[in-house]
């Protein structure tokens, strides 16, 4: 499997076009999305290579890795705005913060420092987690903070949470 990924990555790069993109991103945002694998952000939101930072991790969380990511990313990356989705039928909705540290902690004699995150409320989870991006200090531009809901089954993207001071704005 991986000599695949790495045999199609040489045919792919015999065509490589994207040398010379400057680092900070054209639309001078961010998103924060789930790791899971049904969702293809740059086709989803019809974006090109270059335009968007993507963060992504379980649950699509504002994790403290996921502010370290966006502290970097507005202060020296010139990005503005942050899209959060999370999605329907996302894993992590199927055990709890306990369980996972138990079964870990069983298995390693350790429980993690990390927080693990899981959620059972998905709306709410997507506005605590814009919450935790609007209220960190590290971040500059906490005014242009977009949650949203993207459903696996359909590919449509639910808007949850919208800037506070504004509350009928688009992410232009």
């Amino acid at each position: 499997m991986i000599r695949d990924l790495v045999a199609h990555n040489a045919k792919w790069a015999e065509s490589f076009e994207h040398a010379g993109l400057p680092t900070p991103p054209s639309r001078k945002l961010a998103i924060v999305v789930c790791m899971d694998s049904r969702i293809d952000v740059f086709d989803a939101l019809g974006l090109g290579v270059g335009e968007a930072h993507v963060i992504r991790n379980a649950g699509g969380i504002a994790t403290d890795d996921v502010v370290r990511s966006l502290a970097i990313s507005q202060r020296f990356l010139d990005t503005e705005a942050v899209f959060l989705i999370q999605h329907t039928r996302c894993g992590m909705q199927t055990f709890t913060d306990e369980e996972l540290a138990s079964a870990l902690e069983a298995e390693t004699g350790q429980r993690p420092t990390w927080k693990i995150g899981a959620f059972t409320d998905l709306d709410q989870s997507v506005i605590s987690s814009c919450n935790t991006i609007r209220s960190s200090p590290f971040i500059p531009n906490r005014d242009k903070v977009w949650g949203f809901v993207y459903d696996v089954e359909t590919g449509l993207l639910r808007e949850v949470s919208t800037p506070a001071d504004d509350p009928a704005s688009d992410a232009s």
